[in-house]
């Protein structure tokens, strides 16, 4: 077997001085040396002779001095098994995305500019060629990690999409046959050989490493090691622990090759630039993966099959795996044993969605119902029936694929068996065919053994002065006349079960009776915030169908009620508290809708104080801006997950408001959080309503439990999403609705068979809409192998992404940024270098040999070190950055996705006729034109931009207006007007704000107004204005940091 990588080869025997974006390059000293287990001593080691070792990093507690005689660098250490969850970073890499020390006006001098030449690096690469070869099979494991090569661990990594045939190669002129022109695309299976055409090239490949966040997080809600206090000041480098014991290996200060800005570094003469248009481009993969599966049908019949890109239009067809739509994979080909893993450094994890939304043409789930009996389990691991479980024995019995233990079938269930062992009856049971189904719940699965009633939705209006002098309050009001007519129901159901309340508050609350039998509503109010209680149970929480007449003239009279208000101060905890009691008293689930405007200052649990310090940032302190208060808010985040009430928190702040706190106990209860900055009903009301529309309407369920059961030799130990736990294997959630995804990471604890392979079953009990209990049950089989090159194949790197994500933004709680952006650089290079070690053919160093399947690997993770809550800079706010943060740990895999590379699309060709979109194009400044119109949407924000010499037809098509400088500031929507393009404009732009689970505001921008600086933050492949790297800078500085690996 064998199969040839993407290889570059810049001109690098000579290093160039400092990167554009990184603050005095990457090679910045450790301020100290010591590294310790994360709340553990610090431990020391003496720092090796200067040239001894690449990489600064220091041995994990326990561990011994680093062994000499790896193959790959004489001073990297084996692997050996570690419990850390996430190591502390080598010393030598300064921030990622910091600020340059100089501006960028003062970058001038005689030699070129730091970007200029790590620009110039690359010059000589032709990227589009191919050079076909022999590669090396990796060896099987041979007893532990210590006898692999190349092990030593950097943090997890992360994926790009899934790609073609082939690992490709960037070679520079002089390696390129004159007859090999640069190929337009990197299709690679156009240019390997005819015996290799059939081989997927492979992505990286992911292992049950013990990750970056293996095992239970340790106390606080991060899980990054922290580095301990040195008593001495630092003799050369340390060396610093990698995430399994080993020692990652990089650069030296004063030796060649050694990052910029160090003596040895500074030689180098200016080269040519390179070509962006030859780089491995994301835009370019969506659309072949698009042109190859669009429109097709993907069955799940067969174990460990790779799914279309979530970018691609398909249709799932259940077969007896789950769907891609519930779950997602980082790898579907999983390493047989935990040093395999370790040495591949790709994390285990799934992606789970359990409500994800169908397309229109795939089956619902089919709802079993066994009666009294329920749902039929095995007796061992209370693995739930499905198509794994093997019948023996006539049929009489059957044998559990997750734990092989021997069950009894029922008497009711029994079926024979056919010639092939299979039972008669397979395809007639969903449990026995499909990968997800639901089972109608027993009293059993109740709440203390009694069924449950229709959940609530209560909605919680602030009326403090803000809101009430804003228009809000009675937007809000004229709102909800007809949004709660379309309150969510289940299928064939005439009107929905569900049940509305309303309260209004500012430093009390103030409850309203709106029971059917009365002409008017009342009110009660509650002004003991300290103990608060629902004065009323009898005609707070009703039918709207049946009190419509009470609640609509409640919601007339609400805005004139409170229209002369003075009250500012406002209450949050015990607003929220209330809505619990509510639920509790009426023994039901919800979810409270809470319309707030201002940090809670008023005297009441929960009161808040500015703690927006800008002196905290890129400092070590730095993470305590995004740890929320805990006492009242983490109490109060139990209280709703016991009861199954979930708090959506719409917010219209002018100021600070600590969303770090007020936005926590959305995020443990299954909620979400809107913000508006600023809010003006003329600018941003419609925005505001579209999400308060999509998040009253979207399908959900309530007081929800859910385990992950996998088959023996690996098991599930971390989970990332809007969820609460009480133990390591129940993941509560007050409530999950069809945009909610949870990340569930695995790692080894015995061997995997390849025969076998690797079972999952996502086991979630919850209440519907109309008040049932139900398990809603996904199953996913993967394969299982002993070869490197088979996990390379079948890796999923839009799942990868996801799960880095949601890792570095949860590890940013208790680790300094600064040491979570080191530790995303080097896993990067770790596991390139990796790939490279293992599975390329041998090759020159100085070429950068890429698996196909992640060659735009590094744009996704340079896009990510670009987001804000990773980005140290006071220009940033520090709500944004928090509410992010938030946003992010409930994503879906398509979400993290978009967000980290938005779709910038071309309108200015549009075909007015067809269908189709236009095709995306790189998402860099390079793809403008200044005669062009381009729509950038990231599912958080959308931008219509202009250029400046766009043609005057084109502007009076779509704004009725002469030419571009008759266009108004702060404009924010399109008018209406009767001719095809501008119909088609608005039609492309209503159907992205529908299929996306956030509302968008349009933003549109002049080229070379002031504005545009905020729309070119999302153009992730340029450099960013607060110190991120451009795509081409960051993949020149980890191919140097996969160089020093290699060493």
């Amino acid at each position: 077997m064998s199969q040839q990588g993407y290889v570059a080869a810049p001109p690098y025997s000579q290093a160039q001085p400092g990167m554009g974006g990184y603050q005095g390059g990457f090679g910045s000293g450790p301020t100290q040396p010591l590294y310790g287990h994360y709340g553990g001593p610090p431990q020391a080691f003496t720092a090796p002779p200067a040239g001894m070792m690449k990489s600064p990093v220091s041995s994990p507690a326990a561990m011994p001095p680093p062994q000499v005689g790896s193959s790959y660098n004489p001073n990297v250490q084996q692997n050996g098994a570690h419990p850390q969850r996430y190591p502390a970073p080598p010393a030598v890499s300064a921030p990622y995305g910091q600020p340059p020390q100089a501006p960028y006006n003062s970058m001038a001098s005689p030699a070129p500019p730091a970007a200029q030449q790590l620009t110039n690096q690359m010059s000589a690469m032709n990227m589009g060629s191919y050079a076909p070869g022999p590669m090396q099979s990796p060896p099987p494991p041979t007893g532990s990690v210590a006898q692999q090569p190349f092990q030593a661990p950097p943090p997890s990594a992360m994926g790009h999409p899934q790609m073609h045939p082939g690992p490709q190669s960037l070679h520079s002129p002089q390696q390129m046959p004159p007859q090999m022109a640069p190929p337009q695309s990197f299709h690679s299976s156009q240019q390997l050989p005819p015996q290799m055409a059939q081989q997927q090239s492979p992505q990286m490949g992911m292992g049950g490493m013990a990750g970056p966040f293996p095992g239970p997080p340790p106390p606080g809600p991060g899980g990054f090691q922290q580095p301990g206090p040195g008593p001495n000041g630092p003799q050369g480098y340390p060396q610093q622990a990698g995430q399994f014991g080993g020692y990652m290996a990089g650069p030296q200060q004063g030796m060649p090759g050694a990052f910029p800005g160090t003596p040895g570094s500074l030689a180098g003469p200016p080269q040519k630039k390179l070509d962006p248009a030859v780089m491995p481009s994301i835009t370019k993969i969506i659309q072949e993966d698009q042109a190859n599966h669009g429109g097709e049908v993907f069955s799940t019949s067969i174990r460990g099959t790779v799914p279309p890109l979530v970018t691609t239009d398909f249709t799932a067809w259940d077969q007896g795996n789950a769907s891609p739509r519930f779950m997602r994979c980082t790898t579907y080909s999983l390493p047989c044993t935990a040093d395999l893993a370790k040495q591949c450094q790709v994390p285990l994890a799934c992606i789970i969605k359990p409500f994800a939304t169908l397309q229109k043409n795939e089956a619902p789930l089919y709802v079993v119902d066994h009666g009294e009996t329920g749902p039929i389990r095995c007796n061992r691991c209370k693995a739930y029936m499905c198509p794994y479980m093997k019948f023996i024995d006539g049929g009489r019995r059957y044998q559990c694929s997750f734990c092989n233990c021997v069950n009894e079938v029922p008497a009711f269930f029994f079926q024979h068996l056919d010639h092939n062992g299979r039972r008669v009856d397979f395809n007639e049971r969903p449990e026995l065919c499909l990968g997800s189904y639901e089972f109608a719940a027993t009293i059993d699965y109740c709440k203390n053994n009694k069924p449950p009633n229709p959940p609530a939705f209560i909605f919680m209006i602030d009326v403090s002065y803000n809101n009430i002098k804003s228009g809000l309050v009675k937007l809000i009001c004229e709102e909800l006349k007809t949004l709660l007519e379309k309150l969510p129901r289940e299928a064939g159901e005439e009107s929905s079960a569900i049940k509305v309340g309303f309260v209004t508050y500012n430093k009390v609350l103030h409850f309203y009776n709106v029971k059917s039998a009365l002409a008017q509503p009342q009110m009660m109010v509650v002004s003991d915030t300290a103990e608060v209680f629902v004065p009323l149970l009898d005609g707070f929480l009703v039918n709207f169908q049946e009190s419509r007449a009470v609640i609509c003239n409640l919601l007339d009279q609400i805005p004139d009620m409170f229209a002369d208000t003075n009250e500012s101060e406002t209450v949050f905890a015990p607003v929220i508290q209330a809505g619990v009691e509510a639920f509790k008293a009426a023994e039901c689930s919800g979810k409270i809708f809470l319309f707030h405007s201002s940090m809670p200052t008023a005297e009441a649990p929960g009161k808040l104080k500015n703690r927006d310090d800008k002196k905290l940032v890129n400092t070590e302190k730095e993470k305590n801006l995004f740890q929320p208060l805990k006492g009242v808010y983490e109490q109060l985040s139990k209280d709703c997950v016991a009861q199954g009430c979930c708090v959506d928190l719409f917010l219209f702040p002018n100021q600070y408001l600590d969303l770090a706190t007020m936005g926590d106990v959305p995020s443990h209860t299954g909620g979400s959080v809107y913000k508006y900055n600023n809010f003006q009903v003329e600018t941003n009301g419609e925005h505001f309503l579209r999400d308060l529309r999509k998040d009253v309407q979207k399908s959900i369920g309530f007081d929800a439990i859910m385990r992950v059961r996998t088959s023996t030799g690996f098991r599930a130990t971390d989970f990332f999403g809007a969820i609460h736990m009480n133990n390591t294997t129940d993941v509560e959630m007050a409530a999950v609705d069809c945009d909610k995804a949870l990340t569930v990471e695995f790692k080894h604890d015995d061997t995997l068979s390849e025969e076998a392979g690797a079972l999952l079953q996502c086991a979630f009990l919850y209440t519907t809409i109309s008040g049932q209990r139900r398990l809603r049950i996904h199953n996913l089989s993967l394969n299982c192998s002993s070869q490197l090159l088979d996990l390379y194949k079948a890796c999923e790197t839009d799942s990868l992404i996801n799960f880095f994500a949601k890792s570095a933004y949860r590890a940013i709680l208790n680790q300094p940024l600064k040491n979570v952006r080191d530790i995303l650089v080097n896993q990067t290079a770790h596991m390139l270098a990796c790939y490279r070690k293992i599975c390329a053919e041998p090759s020159a160093a100085s070429q950068l040999i890429l698996p196909s399947t992640m060659k735009v690997f590094p744009v996704y993770m340079n896009s990510l070190m670009k987001t804000a809550p990773l980005v140290s800079s006071t220009e940033l706010s520090t709500d944004d950055r928090a509410h992010l943060r938030q946003s992010v740990m409930a994503m879906g895999v398509e979400d993290t996705q978009l967000l980290l590379y938005p779709r910038l699309i071309p309108l200015h060709d549009l075909d007015v006729g067809g269908d189709a979109l236009p095709a995306s194009v790189p998402c860099t400044e390079e793809s403008l034109a200044d005669s062009g119109m381009f729509l950038l949407e990231n599912g958080l924000s959308m931008f219509l931009w202009l250029g400046q010499a766009i043609p005057p037809d084109l502007i009076q098509s779509i704004f009725n207006l002469p030419s571009l400088a008759h266009l108004q500031d702060n404009l924010f929507s399109l008018p209406e007007l009767d001719n095809p393009l501008s119909q088609k404009v608005r039609s492309i732009i209503s159907g992205l704000l529908e299929k996306r689970p956030n509302s968008m505001k349009l933003v549109i921008v002049r080229q070379k107004d002031k504005p545009e600086v905020i729309f070119r933050q999302f153009l992730v492949e340029d450099k960013s204005l607060f110190g991120g790297a451009s795509y081409c800078d960051f993949l020149c500085h980890v191919h140097r940091e996969i160089r020093q690996l290699l060493t």
